[in-house]
């Protein structure tokens, strides 16, 4: 049967390792997964190094490479993804970066990346406010906003008001990743602490940015420090988001990158939860779903996500779906929870989804766009389980629990990230 619509579906995080809190197993395989066990004995599964060996890439380089690009020289940046995200619309010269609020201790020390994880929106714009207010930057003949996006997540747009072009080839103070190119990849810290940042070329303009964001940040720590969503946070025993941290900056480029639709010949939707994958799905000329966070109900939530992606299907031939749950519980070492995300995955994702495809016309792939092991607590290069089946794919064993362990044994063998889009569309791989 030929293959007419193609679902590409991305669990953010899934990979993971063995872990003593589920049964000396990895969360993904200690999980109840009838669903996904049905899908691999109807198809085939495989693994996925999704970027290369020993790069433990971002969410954003996982989805470029997974939908056919080189993350390296095709992406943006994470700074202007995010920014697409919300609807920044960058001109010539500025820059934007991802922002964190975080929580550092007296000594500038990083006590947590995240702010525990409890900075609601709602406040996180209130001090992104207070920061764009500010102005901190003018004396510089740059204006510096701040546009809070999800939770502890941001934006810092920097725009010269001078003339003189800022350039977005300068370095993380993020120490958790490093920047390479268009791609960010994790690194591992010992001793967490904002690092200064540096130009990446010898341009006048990269040395001024340089210089800009971390005078940005300097200033910024006052305005955060006095702010009453901090004092509240105090006062309730809360972490309090009196630090920041940015990463990954980018700018327009003067080549970007080639829409999905003339590099695979067909259009496509993405059903996206964050501002940073509706911002991949507005650089590649994807048609825009963006159903946002979950809410407290996770099973509604999921299954409000299986539709909209069934809908898509009758409209497009192509849709990517990205799903978070998974990658959070990961970067907190909670195996119990990140194993409960998968069940409510297979239970109320892929449950009504399958149930709702014509297997006679469609393809399915599901992977992950990189692996967060619950043991390290941040991405990792780890391989990443890879399923493919329906129209044109004839049943391949072994079948049996979905993970890592049947992953790796599968008859669709060992894949690059940037060959899993062809393996969808075009002619599904010969047994091994």
């Amino acid at each position: 049967m030929a293959a007419e619509r193609f679902a590409l579906i991305i669990l953010d995080g899934l990979g993971d390792r063995p872990h003593p809190d589920t049964g000396g197993v990895s969360p993904v395989e200690s999980a109840a997964t009838p669903n996904l066990d049905g899908l691999v004995a109807r198809g085939a599964i495989g693994r996925v190094t999704v970027v290369g060996p020993g790069v433990a890439p971002e969410s954003d380089a996982g989805v470029f490479a997974l939908l056919g690009y080189d993350p390296v020289t095709d992406s943006p940046g994470r700074g202007v993804l995010e920014a697409l995200g919300v609807g920044i619309e960058l001109a010539a010269g500025d820059v934007a970066l991802r922002l964190n609020f975080a929580t550092a201790d007296g000594t500038g020390g990083i006590l947590d990346s995240r702010v525990g994880r409890s900075l609601s929106t709602e406040q996180s714009r209130s001090l992104a406010e207070a920061l764009t207010r500010a102005d901190l930057l003018a004396d510089e003949g740059i204006r510096a906003e701040v546009r809070a996006t999800v939770g502890h997540r941001g934006v810092l747009w920097l725009h010269p008001t001078d003339g003189r072009l800022l350039s977005s080839e300068i370095s993380n103070s993020d120490p958790f990743y490093e920047k390479v190119g268009g791609m960010g990849q994790a690194r591992t810290v010992s001793d967490p602490r904002p690092l200064p940042v540096r130009p990446l070329d010898a341009s006048a303009g990269a040395a001024r940015t340089a210089t800009a964001v971390d005078m940005f940040l300097a200033r910024a720590g006052p305005v955060l420090a006095g702010h009453t969503v901090n004092a509240r946070r105090a006062l309730a025993g809360q972490k309090v988001a009196n630090s920041l941290l940015v990463r990954n900056a980018g700018g327009v480029s003067d080549h970007p990158p080639l829409p999905f639709e003339a590099r695979h010949g067909m259009a496509g939707i993405a059903v996206t939860e964050m501002p940073v994958e509706r911002g991949i799905a507005r650089a590649l000329g994807l048609g825009d779903k963006f159903v946002g966070p979950m809410g407290r109900d996770r099973d509604a939530a999921l299954a409000e996500r299986a539709m909209v992606t069934l809908d898509a299907l009758r409209v497009v031939p192509f849709v990517y779906v990205h799903l978070k749950g998974p990658d959070e519980p990961g970067h907190d070492g909670d195996a119990k929870a990140k194993r409960d995300v998968v069940e409510a995955l297979d239970r109320s994702f892929f449950g009504p989804f399958l149930a709702g495809v014509d297997w006679e016309t469609t393809r399915v792939a599901v992977t992950a766009d990189h692996a967060t092991p619950c043991i390290v607590k941040g991405h990792s290069d780890d391989p990443v389980p890879f399923v493919l089946a329906g129209a044109g794919v004839p049943a391949q064993p072994p079948s049996g629990k979905f993970g890592e362990p049947l992953a790796a044994r599968g008859a669709l063998g060992d894949h690059r990230g940037v060959e899993v889009v062809d393996l969808l569309l075009g002619s599904p791989p010969a047994p091994r």
